[in-house]
């Protein structure tokens, strides 16, 4: 008797399924549009192409490192990741195995939905739904720097270079903000605090100021400072995450921040 194309189907992936997931079964469901699909299994799993979700938790590293590799700035730009919270989150955010809260907490790691996220919650809504809003009351900005993200766009700044987390940063410490903690850019793309006399470039291009001379090697300085699409921005000097609203990445006593960069 001749089978349907759909039957056909069935019989092949339920073989597949017996065979342990082998690598037949996993073209048969791949989805071209998910993230990682075109990766290398191996590349994160112990188990490589024999991977199952009994076993696909034991990785080769930790999902910070893993991550890391594509995106090096998540890790300094981001929700803190690779540590047991002190309150489990609701089922939708999974823990890892060693009840560590990681990337794929609150990332479908092999998913293909806006931002990888899980749940529905977005903003506001997904913080409060591990965190207390008296967690973000004791900030000075009310933690709304956290809710809305950093990676938040439509500043209208001086410098069209300007890199997204530093038009975050001056969607509040614009001109029309608390005369206290607002900055302004000026014609020649110099960042000027108000409650200080602090003054930087922002928006350039750190690898051509460093041509110049006077400056340390990019690979050592971004160690530590980040430098969003190889320029100068905000999240250079202050932590994008931190219960200190506007946390400097280190401290200016004998200007140590300075140097963290300027080798004079």
């Amino acid at each position: 008797m001749k089978k349907s194309g759909f039957s056909l189907f069935v019989v092949v992936a339920l073989f597949a399924m017996l065979a342990g997931g082998s690598r037949l079964y996993a073209m048969l469901v791949a989805d071209s549009s998910q993230h990682l699909a075109k990766s290398d299994c191996a590349g994160c799993h112990m188990a490589g192409k024999n991977v199952s979700p009994q076993q696909a938790g034991l990785l080769i590293a930790s999902q910070e490192a893993l991550c890391g590799k594509c995106h090096p700035t998540a890790l300094k730009i981001s929700h803190p990741s690779g540590f047991t919270p002190q309150t489990k989150p609701p089922e939708t955010y999974p823990l890892d195995w060693k009840g560590d809260l990681t990337c794929s907490t609150c990332h479908d790691i092999h998913g293909n939905s806006p931002g990888l996220m899980r749940g529905t919650s977005q903003g506001k809504d997904l913080c409060l739904t591990c965190h207390d809003p008296k967690f973000f009351q004791k900030m000075r900005d009310g933690g709304s720097s956290m809710m809305v993200g950093h990676l938040g766009s439509g500043s209208d700044v001086n410098t069209p270079t300007l890199d997204a987390y530093s038009r975050q940063c001056l969607e509040c410490h614009g001109r029309n903000g608390d005369p206290k903690l607002s900055t302004n850019i000026d014609r020649n793309g110099v960042l000027r605090h108000a409650s200080s006399s602090i003054n930087h470039p922002i928006g350039v291009n750190y690898q051509q100021a460093a041509a110049f001379g006077g400056y340390r090697a990019r690979a050592i300085v971004e160690r530590k400072i980040v430098l969003p699409n190889g320029q100068v921005g905000c999240v250079s000097c202050h932590l994008g995450y931190s219960k200190e609203h506007g946390k400097l990445v280190s401290g200016t006593a004998r200007s140590t921040l300075c140097f963290e960069c300027h080798d004079l």
